[in-house]
């Protein structure tokens, strides 16, 4: 595993036909943090990590590990160690669970060769099975997996690449309760090891593993600290409750809000 590496982005501007998404953003995500991103439909979240991966065109600065991500291809970031899901995961079902691995991993392997079952598992994809929890599914076809399994699985196809930086968009989605605590915890192993930053609509999953959290609105940071710190903030409690708090609201009852 490569030494960890921290994010800087510095007056991140996103445009599309004038109308500004992501506006003059600063973010630094320390190494190893397990990083939430949160704000109502619209703030610019999705945006945000659409510009880190090259997927749309932005201004300013991206800095991962010291090196400029802004003007890289999508393939080239991706190769400099970071990688992303997306709110449906991204599986080939009729495979199996190993064989999406070995795809992932790649290896310099052909496809015929990597389709092929084989005595042994690369060390690699073994223990991304055993991280993401699927040792016992590696033979079962992907498109036969729960929910939550299949995106432990796209986890697991970003570990095998040795991935530093894990962008993940709603993550738990979908998930039952139970799939949820597994995600949590699954993060938090992660993170050990890498950089994690998660896009959630869940308040109470964030509340649960995050350990920082910034939250944007109208394209701009708007709040950032740990959990209570981000709850207490006023400025936070006005977009959520649609008012200013003014004390007499619980900070508590901001993450039940619905529809952030």
């Amino acid at each position: 595993m490569s030494e960890l590496s921290g994010l800087e982005i510095r007056g991140l501007r996103v445009s599309f036909d004038g109308f500004t998404a992501v506006d003059g953003v600063d973010l630094d995500v320390t190494p190893g943090d397990l990083r939430f991103l949160i704000g109502p439909n619209g703030a610019g979240k999705t945006t945000l990590v659409d510009a880190v991966t090259g997927l749309v065109k932005a201004q300013g600065s991206v800095l991962f590990g010291g090196a400029e991500l802004l003007g890289r291809s999508v393939h080239r970031i991706a190769r400099s160690g970071i990688g992303r899901t997306f709110q449906t995961a991204t599986v080939f079902e009729e495979l199996t669970v190993l064989q999406n691995l070995d795809i992932a991993a790649g290896a310099g392997r052909g496809m015929l060769t990597m389709l092929r079952r084989r005595k042994g598992v690369p060390e690699p994809v073994a223990r991304a099975l055993e991280t993401v929890g699927l040792t016992d599914q590696a033979d079962s076809l992907a498109g036969t997996l729960a929910h939550g399994q299949k995106q432990w699985l796209e986890i697991g196809m970003l570990l095998v690449q040795d991935v530093r930086l894990l962008l993940l968009d709603e993550p738990v989605a979908g998930m039952s309760h139970d799939e949820r605590e597994a995600t949590g915890e699954l993060l938090e192993h992660i993170s050990e090891e890498r950089t994690v930053v998660v896009i959630e609509h869940d308040m109470d999953f964030m509340r649960s593993f995050a350990r920082s959290v910034s939250v944007l609105h109208a394209g701009r940071v708007l709040s950032e600290g740990t959990v209570a710190e981000v709850q207490a903030d006023p400025r936070v409690q006005e977009v959520y409750l649609g008012h200013a708090a003014g004390g007499a609201v619980a900070s508590a009852t901001v993450p039940e809000v619905g529809g952030v």
